[in-house]
Formats: C-alpha cells, sequence, structure tokens
C-alpha cells in the first residue's frame, strides 16, 4: 500500500478493487498539484465539492473538510469508502454522492477532476451552475493530454472567465472564475437517437461511449448475437447503454436479462432504454457494481461482454481478465460467455486459460467475436 505525500498529511492509498502486484497508484500528479495549491493559497472555504475523484485520493485529504464527492463510478465510491477506512477516518467524514443524483447546497469551494469525455464534463458544468455563487473557488485538475482548448471553452461558456495554471508533472490546474451573470441553463444530456434497422429510440447520460450513434464494435457485435427459446437467464456485463441486452432480449424471448456495469448513468440509460423497447413487459435487473461479484453463482446461461481496455484513464487487461473470471463463476454448466474485443487484444488466449476452450464465431479487420462454454 502506497503512500500519497501531501502537506495535508500521509495517507495509505489503494485502487478498487485490489489487485495482486499492482503497479498503479490511486492518485496522479494532478491530485498532487491541487491538494499542494489548496495549502499554498490556504483555501479553506467550506463546503467543499469534489468531482470525479478517482480513488478517494482527494477526498481522504481534505475529509476535515467533510467533502461532498460526486461521481458516475461504483468504483471510485468502493475505493473512497476503503481508504477511509485504510487511514482510520470516518465513512461520515465524506458524503457520497452519484451522478444520477444532485448535490445539495452551494459550494465554497469545488474540485473538478477532468472527466475523459467532454460531453461528461458539459453536463457536470451545467449541473454545478446552480451550486456555486460569485464567492466559490472554482478548480479544474487534470493531466495535461486530457485538457484541451474545448475543455477550457466549456468552462468559460458556462462557469466563467478561465485560464490555466503552468504544466507541473505532465498535469495543469484551471481556475475558473463564477459568472454569474451566464445565465445556468439546462444539460443537453441525456440525448436520444433512433437505432438503426430497429423501432428502438436510445436514450444516453452524457458518460456513455458514443453518444450519438451505434459504434462500429457493437453493430458488429449485435448481428451475431444468439438466439435461443431455452435461454433463461442472459447477463450484459459493462452494459453501456444497454443496446446489446436488447437484441439478446429479442432474439432469446424467455430470457430475463441482467444489465451491470459500474456507472450509475450506464445503469440508468440501460434500464430506461430497456424498458422502453418492451414498453415494461419484459423482465429485467438493474445492477450498479463491481462486474458480477452480486451475481449468484452458477445461475447465468448466457454472459455477453464488449469489454473496456482502459479504467480511470489506465490502459490495459486486468478488467478484462476479472469479467472473464466472474463469468466462469457465474454461468451454470454448458452456460456460454460472448465476447467481442479489437483483433490485437488476444482474448482467445484468456478464454482458453479460464474455459479451456473457445470458439472464433466471427470476425473483420478489426475485431473478433468469441464463444467459451463451461464443461
Amino acid at each position: 500500500m502506497e503512500q500519497f505525500i501531501i502537506p495535508q498529511g500521509k495517507f495509505k492509498l489503494l485502487r478498487y478493487p485490489s489487485r495482486k502486484k499492482e503497479s498503479l497508484r490511486a492518485w496522479d500528479a494532478a491530485d498532487e498539484y491541487i491538494l499542494n495549491y489548496i495549502h499554498e493559497q490556504h483555501l479553506d472555504k467550506t463546503p467543499v465539492l469534489i468531482i470525479n475523484d478517482s480513488f478517494g485520493g482527494l477526498s481522504v485529504a481534505l475529509a476535515d473538510k467533510n467533502p461532498v464527492m460526486w461521481t458516475d463510478s461504483f468504483l471510485a465510491q468502493q475505493g473512497t469508502k476503503n481508504n477511509l477506512v485504510n487511514n482510520s477516518l470516518s465513512s461520515k467524514q465524506v458524503k457520497l454522492c452519484n451522478s444520477m443524483e444532485t448535490p445539495d447546497g452551494v459550494f465554497g469551494l469545488v474540485i473538478i477532476k477532468i472527466p475523459k469525455g467532454l460531453a461528461q464534463l458539459e453536463d457536470q458544468l451545467h449541473r454545478l451552475k446552480p451550486h456555486i455563487n460569485n464567492e466559490t473557488t472554482v478548480i479544474g485538475a487534470g493531466m495535461v493530454k486530457s485538457i484541451h482548448t474545448s475543455t477550457l471553452d466549456l468552462f468559460s461558456s458556462i462557469i466563467g472567465e478561465t485560464r490555466t495554471s503552468k504544466a507541473k508533472k505532465k498535469s495543469r490546474l484551471i481556475f475558473s472564475i463564477p459568472d454569474m451573470d451566464i445565465p445556468a441553463s439546462a444539460s443537453p444530456y441525456p440525448g436520444e437517437y433512433k437505432l438503426e434497422n430497429t423501432p428502438y429510440l436510445i436514450r444516453n447520460h452524457a458518460s456513455i461511449f458514443s453518444l450519438d450513434s451505434l459504434d462500429i464494435g457493437t453493430r458488429f457485435f449485435i448481428e451475431h448475437i444468439p438466439s435461443s427459446d431455452k435461454t433463461k437467464q442472459v447477463t450484459d456485463l459493462g452494459c453501456g447503454n444497454g443496446i446489446i441486452g436488447i437484441i439478446a432480449a429479442e432474439r432469446n424471448p424467455q430470457a430475463t436479462i441482467t444489465f451491470t456495469d459500474e456507472s450509475y448513468m450506464a445503469v440508468a440509460s440501460a434500464e430506461y432504454n430497456f424498458k422502453n423497447a418492451f414498453s415494461g413487459k419484459r423482465n429485467a435487473q438493474y445492477l450498479v457494481g463491481d462486474c458480477l461479484q452480486t451475481i449468484q453463482k452458477e445461475s447465468m446461461d448466457l454472459v455477453l461482454i464488449n469489454p473496456p481496455f482502459h479504467q480511470h484513464n489506465a490502459v490495459g487487461d486486468s478488467t478484462a481478465w476479472q469479467m472473464f473470471s466472474e463469468s466462469r463463476d457465474a454461468l451454470k454448466q454448458g452456460g456460454e460467455i460472448w465476447v467481442i474485443g479489437n483483433r490485437h487484444l488476444d482474448y482467445h488466449v484468456k478464454l482458453k486459460r479460464l474455459f479451456g476452450n473457445y470458439v472464433n464465431i466471427a470476425s473483420n479487420k478489426k475485431f473478433v467475436i468469441l464463444k467459451a462454454i463451461k464443461r
């Protein structure tokens, strides 16, 4: 467990979920930069709102100010809870607020870690505006590669005059002065589009990948999703907006679909889209969580996965490996896992190791669809 050493103290921090031989830290240089700045500038304003904290590094360091942590990530919430315990702090010192909720009150200090998606930042700034005033200090923080002219334009148009700091350790701060003459306006999200070649209207909250159209990987996957009158339990793992689960329900008329994702906005999008597609006449459950840890073992007939190869800005295959391993536990004997991925990711190696078998269902120049059976 590495120590996060900043002016506010020394804190033991772990990423969540914890993995053996973890090589990645639970914080980044932008976290260090902003906490040093807050200390140097004697920013003691309260209440404090922290948006997009990765695993609680900011919230734990500022726990004495009883901050509100606002996030779309279940993993970030769990990481924060664990890191409060790791540092003998009370869970009551940080109020957790998920992205489908709205924080209460007006804040004196707002810290925003810049999210990967510009749409998510736009949504957050619009929803933030009613909770600041002319006295609020608004500071963004991120790695230089995540901060673009479009990022600063959003702060300027929604919050007020905006400037940036010098870069330190490839990170940068954003300072935005609230201009209450800029009227608060509703977020343009969620957005909608009609799913091609179907009657389905798809609603996407701001954190969803490919907001305005069907992405090419999902398009290829849904062309090959299996059909059966015998399949009873299907999981759309890492469900995003739920399109894969919707098509699976269409082709497996006796199935109950479980939608699960670590993103609150993803599960909310999937729930709306599924209920709308079937007019509430099909059974489904909707779970925000860490992969399949809350799913009963040997309960699933079919698990469908389009794994992410990045999580909280870290690129790797650890999430895919966890998804495959937990799918094996969740599947009944004879149950199947279907996976789509970029050809270069070599998911067949992992499936062969875990299941002892795999079949190449289909492939094109970019993607491959694989199936493995639990023997």
